[in-house]
């Protein structure tokens, strides 16, 4: 129920909006003055105030300044005995929703309260549907809690609240671009434009307009300027994905980007100005690429202020299960099914695969294996072939379900334990270390 509050010094008046916005379905509060108004806002939320521009111990017009000020969701609507043109002008510049006079409120009141509650409703929204994108793009989105993702989270942290360019490297699918959206939602222009773009899947000619637009006449078919990606972030956030694909002739333009915050769109003579932060991401070794011509050098050491390297999923085994159970319940929830568990053997059979996908192919097997599924559990039987089966020595293979791929398991989470060290692993499951070597060799254990 939407909530109003009426200020005025004539009890008559009160009492006849009280009653009037009590019958359209409103609950009503009122106060005959302007203290007494504030107090009431710092007790109760309310969505419109009706206040009069005369009050025993202030203005209406002030007054809705200051009810603005604090609680800028309010919409205002201001009465007076008479029309006075600069005081309606003051009022609509202190944040009033309108002004009538007195006497007209009988006919305009009710249809101007639900246009004031009307506005309130679709601020309300967007405020919830932001607070939605805010922890979509949060580093809450990303799931994990094994120290290579840990490391790298704690350094996002601290650079998102600088405009530092940031150089995400890692394999395919790790998630470099929900933590470029968590980067740029963490620091000062998170309310601006997060544009991305993936550089490998355009032409050089294509690549070029979409970064930088261009001009009316530069090509055949350019009938009207057209903004680039740059200048539709500008002052917010630009994500070049696979930045180690893009042509050496663009790369120049970059470099100017990042050096002067200016570019030329095709067929401009005129620079553009603007100011992005860039965050760049790349599944090649850039200096190797610098060093065999393919990257600019200087353009390198400008992408790379700050690098973070995201760790391949088969190097966090411990936040496999995690992943998992979220994909989990988000595509349950988005087919309508009741699953609400993972099997042991579906989860075993998920640590040992390879993940050479990374974290986009465990998704599109959680994807599938939600659509399989008939019941409350994830089931082995869900699973792809190639998942049900685990590999050893000799081009075997073992069913998740032996008793051999058991030992095998135990042997891979200890060795994550201990971040690959065969000594301590040894120790820890109670073997000679000539028998670890042996059975790591034995089973396929990388």
């Amino acid at each position: 129920m939407n909530k109003v509050l009426i200020i005025d010094d004539e009890d008559k008046i009160r009492t006849l909006l009280s009653k009037i916005i009590s019958l359209e379905g409103f609950e009503v509060a009122a106060a005959a003055d302007a203290k007494n108004g504030l107090k009431k806002l710092e007790t109760s939320d309310f969505d419109v105030v009706i206040c009069d521009v005369k009050l025993p111990d202030g203005s209406g017009v002030e007054l809705s300044g200051k009810i603005k000020e604090k609680y800028p969701a309010v919409e205002i609507i201001l009465l007076t005995a008479y029309g006075n043109i600069p005081d309606s002008v003051q009022a609509i510049k202190n944040g009033a929703f309108d002004y009538i006079t007195k006497g007209d409120d009988n006919n305009k009141i009710i249809p101007l309260l639900y246009k004031a509650v009307e506005k309130v409703s679709l601020a309300k929204r967007v405020r919830q549907l932001e607070q939605r994108l805010d922890k979509k793009y949060s580093f809450d989105n990303v799931l994990g809690k094994s120290k290579q993702l840990t490391a790298a989270v704690t350094v996002a942290k601290m650079v998102a609240a600088t405009d530092a360019t940031v150089l995400l490297t890692g394999e395919t699918g790790t998630g470099k671009e929900v933590f470029a959206q968590a980067i740029h939602n963490a620091g000062s222009r998170s309310r601006q434009h997060f544009v991305a773009i993936n550089c490998s899947a355009f032409s050089r000619e294509l690549l070029e307009n979409e970064l930088f637009g261009h001009k009316a006449g530069a090509f055949t078919g350019a009938l009207k300027d057209s903004k680039g990606i740059f200048e539709e972030a500008n002052n917010g956030t630009v994500f070049l994905d696979e930045i180690g694909e893009m042509p050496l002739e663009l790369q120049a333009k970059l470099l100017r980007v990042l050096e002067t915050g200016e570019f030329l769109k095709v067929g401009d003579s005129k620079p553009t100005k603007v100011n992005v932060r860039i965050i760049a991401a790349t599944n090649r070794d850039l200096q190797k690429e610098g060093e065999a011509g393919n990257i600019r050098e200087d353009l390198f050491y400008r992408i790379a202020v700050f690098q973070i390297a995201l760790p391949p999923l088969r190097e966090r085994i411990a936040d496999i299960e995690l992943l998992a159970t979220g994909f989990l319940h988000q595509f349950a929830n988005k087919t309508g099914k009741k699953i609400s568990s993972i099997s042991k053997p579906y989860l075993e059979a998920l640590q040992q695969h390879t993940w050479k996908g990374n974290i986009r192919e465990l998704k599109n097997v959680i994807e599938r294996s939600v659509i399989l599924t008939n019941g409350e559990v994830l089931s082995l039987e869900s699973l792809p072939v190639e998942l049900q089966q685990l590999p050893v020595a000799g081009g075997k293979v073992l069913s998740a379900f032996d008793l051999a791929s058991a030992e095998k398991i135990h042997i891979q989470k200890v060795l994550n334990y201990t971040n690959g060290n065969k000594t301590e692993t040894a120790k820890l499951l109670n073997i000679a270390l000539t028998t670890l070597y042996r059975k790591i060799e034995e089973y396929y254990i990388k």
